[in-house]
């Protein structure tokens, strides 16, 4: 009797655990239903069913408890979408934590500063779903999805004064090294999704070579070669290599490299410890990226898309000119308006962009090349980012407006990959105007003066090589260097310096002192014509 009640109790443990099963069975295949994204977290559970025969005989208590269930036909994964992306992150908190003064110096300068938290948080909404799920992707601690915090604050455009730019901070150099694109019209160490990957790619490298989050990550800052010898050092002493030991060898900003990333980690961790409220941020993409084929100038990319132009800029920060150039290039929208951008694409029937390029083959001013091609100088300068009284050097290339006469083709891709702007700091010059004589040419002018006639030419805007008695001419002659030339040699017997000033330079110094210019050869020349004007008269 005792052994039929065992026999039934059993029999009943077993349907239930199998009723169960197939419970969760259906809520799998439910799930299953829905199309899975990277977001979700997955959480597989291979679930054994039996057959009907198995579940009838259980009925009837002809078979035996089963301690093992039969494998299913496919598998099943129960999902669980994490629907705030904050909990996301929190939940993929790799990175050990670190405890020391410095932590706890940094944790109370940004719980202080909760205004300045939320502008980056503001500024960052736009990109970190897109770096938490890189780093999902890539099995990596979400931890680094708050590295932006510190780098840049979350601002695309941010340039170091090392010359580090981008959300990333990535040098010139690195940036190459990882293939981010640098040229005249696009800075990819400025782009979020180029950026992010060859972060992502670099942090994973460092994590290879030291095998330590935070020792690759003061790697990141410090550079690989400067931790490792800091390491070898310390192995020489016999002492440790964690980052708490080696930060004694770091600089400053190093040193509070990882302090302060696990001081923003503290606080988005436990938000409610430091009265902050964190805004909802759906665990969903703001952004898509979406191809073009032809050259299309920014604002007109802005207002296809139906969006204001800083919040394309703010998407699209590695444009560095008024036009994105190139076939196959991507361009970042928000969700809601990529499709709407693509329709109104499609209805456009007015140009695409208003710019093409000019190959400058000698080095000379703006003014000189805006006056030959009929642009306004300061629209040059503007569009291409060219200080004042600096010269572009031969070879380069500005970005300059489409004329009548200008091909509606895209920008070349040659030019578009590969154009630079080289500049160099131009002559102090001043301007002078002289009446020209019935004997005076160009050339003349130009040999008299020390310049350039095509540069008379376009001074004076003319159109033809002729002048005329008792026109005005307008010149532009270099400023005279009245700095002392003092050269200074010691003495065989003595530490005495001894001053050697010539006489030519004794007076320049006089004249500057009585407050005139010292008359150079030019001067002397202009002085001359004027006397010959007078004798004239």
């Amino acid at each position: 009797m005792k052994r039929l009640k065992n026999a039934r109790l059993s029999a009943l443990q077993t349907f239930t655990r199998l009723s169960i099963c197939a419970g969760l069975s259906i809520v799998a295949l439910n799930s299953n239903a829905q199309t899975e994204t990277t977001d979700q977290l997955k959480l597989s559970k291979q679930l054994k069913l039996s057959d009907t025969k198995s579940v009838d005989s259980l009925k009837t208590n002809d078979a035996p408890a089963l301690d093992v269930l039969p494998d299913q036909t496919q598998d099943d994964a129960l999902t669980f979408t994490e629907t705030d992306l904050w909990n996301r992150i929190r939940g993929g908190y790799a990175i050990p934590n670190l405890e020391n003064a410095l932590v706890t110096q940094q944790t109370n300068w940004y719980s202080n500063r909760i205004d300045y938290l939320m502008r980056i948080i503001q500024r960052g909404s736009r990109y970190l779903y897109h770096v938490v799920d890189a780093l999902d992707k890539r099995g990596m601690p979400t931890d680094l999805a708050l590295l932006p915090f510190i780098e840049s604050a979350f601002n695309p455009q941010a340039v170091s004064t090392a010359k580090a730019s981008g959300m990333w901070q990535f040098m010139p150099a690195t940036g190459r090294d990882f293939n981010l694109r640098q040229n005249i019209f696009k800075d990819d160490r400025r782009g979020v999704l180029d950026s992010t990957e060859a972060a992502l790619d670099y942090l994973q490298r460092l994590y290879g070579l030291f095998g330590d989050w935070q020792l690759a990550l003061a790697a990141y800052n410090w550079g690989e070669g400067s931790v490792q010898r800091a390491i070898k050092r310390q192995q020489a002493l016999g002492l440790p290599i964690d980052f708490d030991s080696l930060s004694v060898r770091m600089p400053k900003e190093t040193r509070n490299y990882v302090p302060k990333l696990q001081a923003v980690k503290n606080i988005i961790g436990n938000p409610e410890q430091f009265n902050l409220e964190l805004p909802k941020l759906e665990n969903t993409p703001y952004f898509t990226s979406i191809k073009k084929e032809r050259d299309i100038d920014i604002h007109l990319a802005a207002r296809l898309a139906e969006i204001p132009l800083s919040e394309f800029k703010a998407l699209n920060p590695q444009f560095s000119r008024p036009v994105i150039t190139g076939n196959n290039t991507s361009i970042l929208l928000p969700i809601s308006n990529a499709e709407l951008f693509s329709t109104n694409l499609s209805n456009w029937d007015g140009p695409l962009s208003n710019w093409t390029t000019l190959q400058v083959n000698k080095t000379e001013r703006v003014e000189n090349l805006a006056t030959r091609y009929g642009y306004k100088p300061d629209q040059l300068r503007e569009v291409n980012s060219i200080p004042a009284k600096m010269l572009v050097k031969a070879g380069s290339t500005l970005l300059v407006p489409k004329t009548e006469r200008s091909s509606e083709e895209n920008i070349p891709q040659h030019i578009a990959e590969q154009a630079q702007l080289n500049l160099e700091t131009g002559k102090r010059t001043r301007t002078v105007r002289i009446r020209a004589s019935s004997r005076d040419t160009l050339a003349s002018l130009a040999k008299r003066y020390h310049v350039n006639a095509t540069d008379i030419k376009t001074w004076n805007q003319l159109k033809r090589d002729q002048i005329k008695a008792g026109q005005s001419i307008t010149l532009q002659l270099p400023v005279a260097n009245t700095s002392k030339k003092i050269a200074s040699r010691r003495s065989d017997n003595s530490n005495t310096k001894v001053a050697s000033v010539t006489l030519k330079t004794r007076k320049v110094a006089a004249q500057s002192k009585a407050g005139k210019r010292p008359r150079t050869t030019v001067d002397k020349q202009l002085a001359l014509d004027s006397k010959k004007r007078k004798k004239s008269v």
